[in-house]
């Protein structure tokens, strides 16, 4: 077995949170310091400049009691990289449809997350995402698929933004919504399925900033009635910045721990653990899924597994809360880019 991720349980970050709208760049295209924290709406302007290490992206993952969805909509200046992906839950079947445009050409991704249309067009495969204050609209066409959703945002959600800071000239800053409400169609050559809100949920992950050529990322996010949960690791070790949150009823409570993940490389499907001083998570995974894309001297390879999680976290005031039958997905990353 190979166990990935221990890192020391102690090791708490000092994070501050940020209450009014800022830019996340300094008008010479360095890192705003002002804008280093994390946020329970977004209040960041990615304001990027410049070429070359810049990434944005907009990634929705939802999940049915039938289906699992991924949106994604990238720009990594040099290309872009989009994609639909559907898993049929019963089956096993998996619809992929993922392509490269040059240079990102059409690609449209807004400063601001959740205001604006996020927009790619290249390879057969048509990307909208319409960003409004009572919710979001997601419709995406790829050969053999056809997805129409809406998510509302309910009064009182809140998301974790958080600014991550490697230096002046490499940061990142990321909008993690999880737990939003979802309804709508999907539509593949097995058939017509609706999806509903009363069993159904949708997850953000909006990312702006400017990396480091080489990073490994883990993420998870697992959502239910009432309760969810948003963790990460690796990206973040060492920066004073975590992206971890439990939401109660709509509510973040920001978690400052870097957590300890430990899960088999050489066997995905097998339980996950995820752990600090206020998390105690096992992930069980039902589906893998596997996406490589080799450019040369760029790369990715990212294991995602779709699956349930238990076991419990604390929130702000010390209360442990049950995270049992959440459903979402764990993932590990490693990019050169």
């Amino acid at each position: 077995m190979t166990i990935s991720g221990r890192y020391p349980l102690a090791m708490l970050t000092h994070e501050g949170e940020i209450t009014v709208p800022v830019d996340l760049c300094l008008p010479d295209g360095q890192l705003n310091p002002g804008a280093v924290g994390w946020t329970r709406r977004p209040l960041h302007r990615a304001n990027l400049r410049g070429w070359g290490r810049d990434k944005r992206w907009e990634y929705w993952g939802i999940v049915t009691p039938s289906h699992v969805v991924g949106l994604v909509a990238s720009s990594l200046d040099y290309a872009g990289l989009h994609g639909v992906y559907v898993l049929d839950r019963a089956t096993g079947v998996e619809t992929v449809k993922d392509v490269v445009v040059p240079l990102a050409r059409g690609a449209v991704l807004p400063e601001r997350s959740g205001a604006g249309r996020a927009s790619v067009r290249g390879g057969g495969v048509m990307i909208d995402i319409d960003q409004r204050p009572e919710g979001t609209s997601l419709r995406a066409v790829a050969p053999g698929v056809e997805v129409d959703l809406d998510v509302p945002l309910p009064e009182g959600h809140e998301s974790l933004g958080v600014v991550v800071p490697w230096g002046p000239r490499r940061f990142q800053y990321t909008v993690k919504d999880v737990g939003r409400p979802v309804r709508g169609r999907i539509r593949l050559e097995s058939g017509e399925y609706a999806v509903s809100e009363t069993d159904s949920f949708a997850v953000l992950d909006h990312g702006r900033g400017k990396w480091p050529y080489s990073i490994t990322w883990n993420w998870a996010a697992g959502s239910g009635h009432g309760r969810a949960i948003q963790l990460g690791g690796k990206w973040t070790d060492g920066t004073g910045m975590t992206e971890n949150a439990l939401f109660v009823d709509g509510r973040l409570h920001k978690i400052g721990d870097e957590l300890a993940w430990s899960y088999d490389r050489t066997d995905w499907l097998r339980p996950w653990r995820i752990t600090g001083s206020r998390v105690e998570v096992e992930f069980h995974p039902f589906h893998e899924k596997v996406a490589r894309t080799n450019l040369g001297v760029v790369g990715n390879e990212t294991h995602q597994c779709f699956g349930h999680f238990s076991g419990r976290a604390r929130t702000d005031d010390g209360t442990w809360v049950d995270l049992d039958g959440l459903v979402g997905w764990a993932e590990e990353a490693r990019n050169r880019w």
